[in-house]
């Protein structure tokens, strides 16, 4: 996730200073959606089927290649666009069989009991990296250049192929000779389609994909337009975002099982979009910042509750396929991001991030008026 957050920083200037184009940022951006909406249901099955932890690792050896080849890229100055939204693609990729057998195998390690605090946990760890590492990503970046921005990518990720090595040997899933991995798929589409809370679970994580997490790649736009900030502002603003994140996972980490969770869930959105609506209307950079605490805290309670609340509501046999079907949200977030570039390329980075934002509260709105079930979990 270090890795992750400086690459964030890194792709978002380097793409503005190759083409000074708002929707280049936003296709960079949002490169890695499509393939995750196209295998992150099979890496979900594989997921089912595999050794998750070995799921990882290889995908995390991927990571690191693909880091590799856009430094060289940068270091022998015949980068363009196109690398990086190549890149974006294959890591894409890479992340529709990484993520779901990375939430899948957390119950694996910990048990059922547990699952909720660990899942927390784990994401105050992402927390952490994404406090640290935006901002020494954007230091780098401005006394470095992006090449070594680079190389220290692909480090970080073969640092955690390493790391990775330690987790405990989950073994393979249940065999399933004879069963064809497109039946498999089928199966548990059938099963989520049978279970009404996972699909409002799943249906408030696509509202949030597409309209919370274009403002992470498009605030790039906002620090330099409306700010004159480059690498070092926007990465400062992500750190600040990141202490948002890690104050608020570490919170719901020591959350009780019984505890008000899916109110908890439906606020954390709320907040999100009345976030998210401030930082669009920040008249100063300094309050910008600060708000930015306030939407790194809104965006772990949703993500983090969404996600843990939702492999609780399922057995491990269909966790993976679950997971991969959740990971196809961020696979829509073109639905998002394309169009608030669009409309910023038009009416101004504001008014478009003003947009998204008010839609998303009026979701989290609709949630807590519509879905007692939800309140109550």
């Amino acid at each position: 996730m270090g890795g992750v957050n400086v690459q964030m920083v890194a792709r978002g200037v380097l793409a503005f200073e190759l083409t000074g184009s708002v929707l280049a940022v936003s296709y960079v951006g949002a490169g890695f959606a499509p393939p995750i909406l196209l295998f992150s249901l099979f890496g979900g099955a594989i997921a089912d089927r595999v050794n998750r932890k070995q799921i990882i690792q290889y995908g995390q050896v991927g990571m690191a290649l693909i880091a590799g080849g856009v430094a060289v890229s940068i270091i022998t100055e015949t980068v363009t666009i196109w690398h990086l939204i190549g890149a974006s693609i294959m890591q894409g990729t890479l992340w529709a069989f990484l993520m779901p057998a990375r939430q899948a195998i957390i119950p694996q390690i910990v048990g059922e009991k547990r699952m909720i605090n660990a899942v927390a946990l784990s994401s105050s760890g992402m927390a952490l990296m994404t406090l640290g590492a935006p901002g020494i990503g954007g230091l780098a970046y401005f006394y470095f250049g992006p090449g070594t921005v680079y190389v220290v990518i692909s480090l970080m990720a073969f640092a955690s192929f390493l790391l990775t090595i330690r987790l405990p040997d989950v073994g393979k899933m249940p065999s399933k000779a004879g069963v064809a991995v497109l039946d498999d798929m089928k199966e548990g589409l059938r099963y989520v389609m049978q279970r009404r809370m996972v699909m409002l679970l799943l249906a408030m994580a696509l509202s949030t994909a597409v309209l919370a997490m274009p403002f992470r790649s498009l605030l790039v736009v906002l620090v330099h337009d409306e700010f004159g900030r480059g690498a070092d502002g926007f990465g400062f603003l992500l750190s600040a975002f990141g202490l948002g994140a890690l104050v608020g996972s570490l919170g719901f980490a020591g959350m009780r099982a019984t505890g008000p969770r899916g109110m908890a869930l439906i606020l954390t959105t709320t907040l999100s979009g009345i976030a998210i609506l401030a930082a669009a209307v920040s008249p100063s950079y300094l309050l910008l910042m600060i708000i930015m605490v306030f939407v790194g805290l809104g965006d772990s309670g949703r993500r983090t509750l969404n996600s843990a609340v939702l492999m609780e509501q399922v057995d491990d046999e269909h966790r993976g396929r679950v997971m991969g079907l959740y990971m196809m949200n961020f696979g829509l977030m073109p639905l998002g991001i394309i169009p608030i570039a669009a409309i910023a390329e038009f009416a101004g980075i504001r008014e478009a991030l003003s947009i998204s934002a008010i839609i998303l509260i009026a979701v989290g709105v609709s949630f807590f008026a519509l879905s007692k079930r939800m309140r109550e979990l």
